[in-house]
């Protein structure tokens, strides 16, 4: 598979990176445990982490996810993180707040946590009805202008969000909900490949706590057995071999589990299998 930078930053599409939220949210590890985990993914080759300031577990701990990283990642300055704004998290709940001047001090709150002068890639996390659409992305623009950011990225939007955003500011990647299980952003990515922007699918292996369930999956299971691999790196391995523009984000609390997925980037089905996991759909 050729590999195509991320707008420069050092990530490769088509190869797998970490979903950190794992790390933060309820049934976390130590923080202790989350570094090595961190280490882990880092000595399997990972190259990205994606997450966001609202991984914690109320507002009190906004920001809890990234300065797990920033310690873990202290002495490896060329691993790029992708962090995201835009959700808050009042008594633990997951709440949109798209507002302008949210987004700004959410952003410069994530470059003190992060320990960075900017950030590789900047993503709005959720729509916030509240608030027109373009009024965020705007925002997003500025901080671009104002080097806070460097590149601009969008998640759980639709096709039509895709290209308002990208009329106002250079669209770098999207981050969709996607899987053998769940194709529900179809659209969004054929869209994406047209358009040269990284799709990053979050629940690649169909969310927390069920990656052990794709086990269980009888089509998984025997493409698997045929390539000596496990069933959750067949179902990375679909993903990415399923669109050129794929960076999957597996979520990882265990630094076994992380080296185990990022083993599924030299991984190659055959076409028979890929086209059995394609009509699985």
């Amino acid at each position: 598979m050729k590999k195509r930078d991320l707008g420069n930053t050092g990530v490769s599409v088509g190869e797998i990176g970490m979903g950190c939220m794992p790390i933060s949210v309820t049934g976390r590890p130590s923080e202790s445990e989350g570094i090595r985990t961190i280490h882990a993914a880092l000595e399997a080759g990972v190259t990205l982490l994606d997450t966001a300031d609202s991984y914690c577990l109320e507002t009190s701990e906004m920001g809890h996810n990234e300065r797990v990283i920033a310690k873990a990642l202290r002495g490896h300055p060329n691993i790029v993180v992708a962090t995201k704004g835009g959700m808050i998290r009042p008594e633990g709940r997951w709440e949109c707040d798209g507002r302008p001047e949210r987004l700004r001090e959410a952003c410069e709150a994530s470059l003190r946590a992060l320990e960075r002068d900017a950030i590789t890639l900047y993503q709005y996390h959720r729509h916030d009805p509240k608030v027109p659409f373009a009024e965020s992305i705007g925002l997003l623009a500025e901080l671009r202008k104002e080097g806070k950011i460097v590149h601009v990225g969008l998640s759980n939007i639709t096709v039509e969000q895709l290209e308002e955003a990208n009329a106002i500011v250079p669209i770098a990647s999207v981050q969709n909900r996607m899987n053998v299980f769940d194709r529900s952003s179809m659209k969004v990515l054929k869209r994406c490949e047209e358009l040269g922007i990284a799709f990053l699918p979050y629940s690649p292996l169909n969310g927390m706590g069920k990656a052990g369930q794709i086990g269980e999956n009888d089509l998984l299971s025997r493409v698997a057995a045929e390539h000596g691999i496990s069933p959750q790196q067949a179902a990375l391995a679909w993903l990415l071999q399923l669109s050129p523009v794929m960076i999957p984000i597996p979520g990882a609390s265990r630094g076994v589990s992380i080296a185990s997925s990022a083993g599924a980037s030299s991984v190659t089905l055959s076409h028979e299998n890929m086209d059995l996991l394609n009509a699985a759909g």
